[in-house]
C-alpha cells in the first residue's frame, strides 16, 4: 500500500483515467496469469511503500509477499485485479468471505449488525492487499480497482485486516475509502488487527453509516 493520502485533491473518484497522457486500464488475472506475474507484483509490492522515517514498523519482505500470494492462490474464488499503463501500476488480490463468519474469527466487541448480514449473505470479499504504484492521484486508482474487484464478485462489502503498528498502511486505507470496525487477534497469532470494511455503493455505505475511519496515526477516531 502506498505512504499515506494526499492533499488538495477535489475531483471524485472514478472520474476519468488516472492521467490523460497515460490511461490506466484494468484487467482481472485468472491463476496462470497471476503465476507469470510473480516476480512484476513482488517489484510493485517493494515499490508500492516507501518506509517513512522514524516509522518503526517494518512490513513482511518480498519473499513473504510472494509466500502469501502462493497461498491465497488456492483459495476458492480468488481472484485478482490489476492496473497497468506503461508498466503495472497497482492491484487488488483477495477471495470470498465464507458465510459461516470464520474470517471474523478473533474479532473482538461487537460486529456491527449490516456487517455479520452481509457476510452470511455472501456479498463480503476479502481484500489480501491492495498495492498502488505512488502517484498524485493514487487514491482514484486504488479506488477503481477495489471497486472493480467487488463488482467482478458481485459483492457489497470489501473487507480487510491489517497489521495495527502499520500505521502508513491505515492512513492510505482510510484516505481510500476504507471504515474501520474494531479490533481482532488471530488465534495463536502475535499481531494485532484492525478490520476495516469497503461499502460498494450508496446503500451498503448508508447501512454502515457512523463508522469510524482511521486517522494518519491509526488510532480510531471521527470520520
Amino acid at each position: 500500500m502506498t505512504a499515506g493520502p494526499r492533499r488538495g485533491q477535489s475531483r471524485k473518484p472514478g472520474d476519468g483515467e488516472l492521467c490523460a497522457e497515460a490511461p490506466v486500464r484494468l484487467r482481472q488475472l485468472d491463476r496462470r496469469l497471476v503465476d507469470g506475474m510473480r516476480e512484476d507484483l513482488a517489484d510493485l509490492y517493494v515499490d508500492s511503500r516507501t518506509t517513512a522515517p522514524g516509522d518503526a514498523y517494518r512490513r513482511p519482505g518480498r519473499q513473504d509477499f510472494l509466500n502469501r500470494v502462493t497461498a491465497d492462490v488456492g483459495r476458492p474464488g480468488f481472484a485478482m485485479v490489476i492496473a497497468e499503463s506503461d508498466g503495472l501500476m497497482g492491484c487488488a488480490f483477495g477471495f470470498p468471505v465464507r458465510g459461516d463468519g470464520s474470517w471474523w474469527l478473533g474479532f473482538d466487541g461487537v460486529m456491527p449488525r449490516s456487517v455479520g448480514q452481509l457476510t452470511v449473505s455472501g456479498r463480503a470479499f476479502a481484500f489480501s492487499d491492495i498495492l498502488i504504484r505512488p502517484h498524485p492521484q493514487d487514491w482514484r486508482l486504488a479506488r477503481r480497482v477495489q471497486e472493480r474487484l467487488l463488482t467482478d464478485h458481485q459483492a457489497s462489502l470489501g473487507a480487510t485486516l491489517v497489521d495495527g503498528a502499520d500505521h502508513a498502511a491505515l492512513a492510505a486505507l482510510r484516505s481510500w475509502g476504507w471504515l474501520d470496525v474494531g479490533e481482532l487477534r488471530r488465534p495463536l497469532g502475535a499481531a494485532t488487527f484492525r478490520a476495516l470494511v469497503f461499502p460498494a455503493g450508496e446503500r451498503t455505505a448508508a447501512s454502515l453509516e457512523g463508522l469510524v475511519t482511521m486517522p494518519a496515526g491509526g488510532v480510531p477516531g471521527g470520520p
